[in-house]
């Protein structure tokens, strides 16, 4: 998680391209039971407010209620998350890795389309105006498919490392030898009185 949080330093990853798609997902995978909720969302918090706070430091007001709403998308990768098996194979979870990614694109972007919080002039509320904020965005911002693009990347490529960390790990534990359901029996050149 030390390391999760390390990655979301300002400037380190492309725009939009993050671990967090991947490391939610996995969460609700590998995590049980109430640490694969506060664990993930508690470090997205912590870590949201210092991102917040870098910015306010050089003049930006980078705290806008409306990014709330981004921690639906996160609860809701998590469970999705939890609706898979650690023992799923790769292939299923990296899948269920990028599924997460795309709903998670489809609930921050409908959210911002629905709420509209910047008076966007694009995000009318019409279908047009939904499936303009689902691919275009808004003007003097690069298009939200390219945003798209690198959700879909960054969720499969994590997914697939944490996942992929978890199998190599898993294959690497010595084995337990079986217990044996019943004793051991005698040799048959023991003598008759050692049997009894």
């Amino acid at each position: 998680m030390v390391v999760f949080a390390l990655t979301r330093f300002p400037g380190l990853m492309p725009p939009n391209f993050s671990a967090v798609y991947g490391l939610l997902f996995c969460a609700g995978v590998y995590f049980t039971g109430a640490l694969a909720w506060w664990l993930p969302l508690a470090t997205m918090a912590v870590t949201d407010l210092a991102i917040c706070s870098y910015y306010q430091a050089r003049g930006v007001d980078a705290f806008q209620w409306h990014m709330l709403i981004n921690y639906l998308g996160y609860a809701a990768l998590i469970a999705f998350g939890r609706r898979f098996k650690p023992q799923s194979s790769l292939l299923a979870l990296l899948g269920g890795g990028v599924l997460g990614a795309i709903l998670f694109y489809l609930i921050t972007n409908t959210a911002a389309w629905l709420f509209n919080p910047f008076h966007n002039p694009e995000y009318t509320q019409t279908l047009a105006g939904w499936i303009t904020a689902l691919t275009k965005g808004t003007a003097g911002y690069p298009p939200t498919v390219e945003f798209f693009r690198s959700t879909l990347l960054s969720g499969g490529l994590f997914t697939g490392l944490f996942a992929g960390a978890m199998k190599l790990g898993e294959a690497l534990e010595p084995k337990e030898e079986p217990e044996e359901a019943a004793a051991e029996e005698p040799s048959e050149g023991e003598p008759e009185e050692a049997k009894a």
